[in-house]
């Protein structure tokens, strides 16, 4: 590289622009209670089964569930494709290569590419490697807590989205 390549390299980190979130109160309270019941269901799940319910990129999920519904990653179709894939990707990983930290490495690129190569790409979803080679997860963590989990997510979004008359969600299915 050059100095004229160095130096339009860095200046390309320096932002061009002030951040395009706004602030809405209402939409922070509908997120809240959003987050509070999918979170506080799960919790529930886990008090009343042997199984645990909750796993840390729920909580990233339901951020962007109710708190950015409209975004294309928050959609039905990431959500629970993206923790789906993500998670399969990881106990595979793991039943093949064992639990090393270059193994982590592997599952989380993995899961990455193939999110995005199926359109089911959900930054949460990204963890699910790193949950399920680090806790050692049994083939049955996909379908509990993942998949049924996820898929409660989804559920309590649909009601709670549509309950404000200024949300619509999902905004596609497939």
């Amino acid at each position: 590289m050059d100095n004229k390549e160095q130096t339009e390299f860095w200046l390309k980190m320096k932002g061009t622009t002030k951040s395009p979130l706004k602030v809405v109160p209402r939409n922070a309270l509908i997120g809240a209670i959003g987050g509070f019941i999918s979170i506080a269901l799960l919790a529930f799940l886990s008090d009343m089964t042997t199984s645990v319910w909750i796993m840390a990129p729920f909580g990233a999920t339901c951020v962007l569930a109710f708190g950015l519904w409209d975004a294309p990653l928050s959609q039905p179709r990431n959500i629970v494709g993206g923790h789906f894939i993500s998670t399969l990707t990881g106990l595979l990983c793991l039943r093949f290569f064992g639990h090393n930290n270059w193994v982590l490495a592997l599952a989380v690129g993995l899961a990455i590419g193939l999110m995005m190569l199926t359109k089911t790409t959900h930054p949460p979803a990204g963890a699910d490697p790193l949950v399920v080679i680090l806790s050692g997860s049994g083939w049955s963590f996909l379908f509990a807590p993942v998949f049924i989990g996820s898929v409660l997510i989804v559920v309590l979004a649909l009601i709670v989205n549509n309950l404000d008359k200024n949300r619509r969600y999902p905004t596609f299915w497939f």
